[in-house]
């Protein structure tokens, strides 16, 4: 198989088959990101004829070693929905001509990604089996989009999920908490939830911010621009994000950057999860959990 670099997933793929059709990122500008500082470049497109010989060797793999059915395809890179229309469609014609079975394909996708595509392009990769994005939003506070540099805003994840929506993809978000700062992120929070009651997102995961030294950020921080959250402040922040979340919804919060991990169905689990995050708020300590984000080497 062709896979370039660290390959990145959210935990619900374990099971996909994961197909390299892009490698790094075409924004590369966020302050805070490093998952791809191991590439030599910073964006690159699979030649078509890796994709279909990486989809020749699994298919030989799932019968010969695996025996069972796939039925999910996920594409990596950390936005391979920026692909133009007819490269996607392509991608799964030849997904679906070795996985006659294949019932969806998804990947990261950036909310950028989405405004490249017309409602008709975006109603007939759905069609195609596009399905089930995930989609890095990290928040909808106007103010931390912009000093992160992410290249959109709130009103850009409001109209492009919205066309998603109605093309029928369906779509998971990852809110990163602390990415509004310190003093802040409540406030960010209540507005990412303002945000999320608008569209239907599958799902509303939550990583924790941890900055390393090769960031921008870091830089920033050094020369004064920005300040970081305490630990305790960001599940402070966390609790205000499921509080504000009225729509029904899975919550997650399962990445390593979390040193407690948190998985409900909202509403039905809202109090669940609130009680054991104030438990955390009342009970862990700030020196504990400092010394659990330090423990975090690598994403």
């Amino acid at each position: 198989m062709h896979y370039t670099g660290t390959i990145w997933r959210p935990p619900y793929e374990a099971s996909s088959l994961l197909l390299e059709v892009t490698a790094g990122c075409t924004h590369h500008r966020c302050k805070f990101c490093t998952l791809y500082a191991d590439l030599p470049f910073q964006f690159r497109m699979s030649p078509m004829e890796d994709i279909e010989a990486d989809l020749k060797e699994a298919q030989i793999t799932y019968r010969r070693f695996m025996g069972r059915k796939v039925s999910r395809t996920f594409l990596t890179g950390a936005n391979p929905f920026v692909l133009k229309y007819d490269r996607l469609m392509e991608i799964a014609g030849l997904v679906h001509k070795y996985f006659p079975g294949m019932e969806t394909i998804g990947s990261f996708a950036r909310v950028t990604d989405i405004t490249l595509k017309s409602d008709e392009e975006l109603a007939a990769l759905h069609g195609a089996g596009y399905d089930g994005l995930t989609i890095g939003i990290e928040t909808a506070d106007d103010e931390a989009l912009r000093f992160m540099d992410k290249g959109y805003l709130a009103a850009d994840i409001l109209e492009q999920c919205g066309r998603l929506d109605k093309a029928g993809i369906r779509y998971s978000f990852f809110y990163l908490t602390g990415i509004s700062g310190a003093g802040r992120g409540e406030d960010g929070a209540r507005a990412t939830a303002a945000v999320c009651n608008k569209l239907h997102p599958l799902l509303v995961g939550a990583n924790m911010l941890t900055i390393y030294p090769n960031s921008g950020l870091y830089q920033e921080i050094r020369r004064g621009n920005w300040k970081e959250e305490s630990e305790t402040e960001k599940y402070r922040e966390v609790r205000a994000l499921v509080e504000g979340l009225e729509i029904p919804t899975e919550f997650a919060a399962l990445g390593a950057s979390n040193a407690f991990q948190l998985h409900g169905v909202l509403p039905e689990d809202k109090k669940k999860l609130l009680a054991f995050l104030d438990d955390v708020i009342e009970n862990v300590g700030e020196d504990e959990l400092r010394h659990y984000r330090e423990s975090v080497h690598h994403l």
